[in-house]
């Protein structure tokens, strides 16, 4: 009889592995299929990344590669993150298939559009960084050599430094999401959000020294979108917050009439 019980309980966990393997599989393979597609054209993404620096460098100043293999690894490292983040929303809907029949209707309610919401997001604050951050960072900092200094930056870290900002603005850019989740978890109220906002913006400013040069242009670039992102969050989690004080006086009403019949 356990006997029996173990083995209907290993079933389900058995199934499980199983899908999860089939969609991480599925995952590789977008990856790859990607990847592949843009092999052909990794030395034209990397000049494409390296534009806002090399607009910005000394005339008859370029870039340099210090290890023997890093023209051919590097881009084609950079091809394979490029296939990444393409396929972040294949990732996603992997992600959201496998887990959205254990969750309740309320949770597939929020827990989709919040998938949607922070890829976007995320895209925002990569696109951001590139076009309007950049620029001034790379400005500031060959502006700032000091003279006789010949400005010839390595290629592999010149990736690892971008893509760093890259994830850097992406999160910061994900503040929103953050202010949602935590007021939908029941961690803080809106009311408690809003009387913070002074801290909100003071380390809004901070975290905007930290990820720009130490100039009032670049820092005030990502401290006020993050400012204003908090405020966007802050709307849809009081949205939220009504909804849920909502469907609970409906519940308690419907409560009090069965209990009256």
């Amino acid at each position: 009889m356990n006997q029996n019980k173990l083995e209907e309980t290993a079933q389900p966990f058995i199934s499980h592995l199983i899908e999860l393997r089939n969609r991480l599989l599925k995952v590789v393979a977008c990856v790859l299929v990607i990847f592949l597609g843009l092999s052909a054209y990794a030395n034209d993404i990397y000049s494409f990344l390296a534009g806002p620096l090399l607009k910005h460098m000394p005339q008859n100043s370029t870039m340099i590669a210090i290890d023997v293999a890093s023209p051919f690894l590097t881009p084609f490292k950079l091809a394979l993150i490029v296939a990444v983040f393409i396929s972040v929303p294949v990732i996603l809907y992997q992600f959201w298939a496998f887990v959205a029949p254990g969750l309740y209707k309320r949770e597939q309610r929020m827990i989709f559009p919040l998938l949607i919401a922070s890829t976007f997001l995320f895209y925002l604050g990569v696109v951001f960084a590139y076009f309007v951050v950049f620029p001034l960072i790379f400005g500031f900092l060959t502006a700032a050599a000091p003279t006789g200094v010949a400005i010839m930056t390595d290629i592999t870290k010149y990736l690892d430094f971008i893509l760093t900002l890259f994830f850097a603005f992406g999160v910061c850019f994900e503040v929103p999401i953050f202010t949602i989740v935590m007021v939908w978890t029941g961690l803080v109220t809106t009311a408690d959000l809003a009387d913070k906002r002074p801290y909100v913006i003071v380390a809004a400013f901070i975290i905007g020294a930290f990820l720009t040069p130490p100039d009032a242009i670049s820092q005030t670039l990502l401290a006020v979108p993050m400012w204003m992102l908090f405020e966007v969050g802050l709307v849809f989690a009081r949205l939220i917050e009504r909804k849920d004080t909502e469907d609970l006086d409906d519940c308690e009403e419907n409560q009090i009439m069965k209990i009256e019949k």
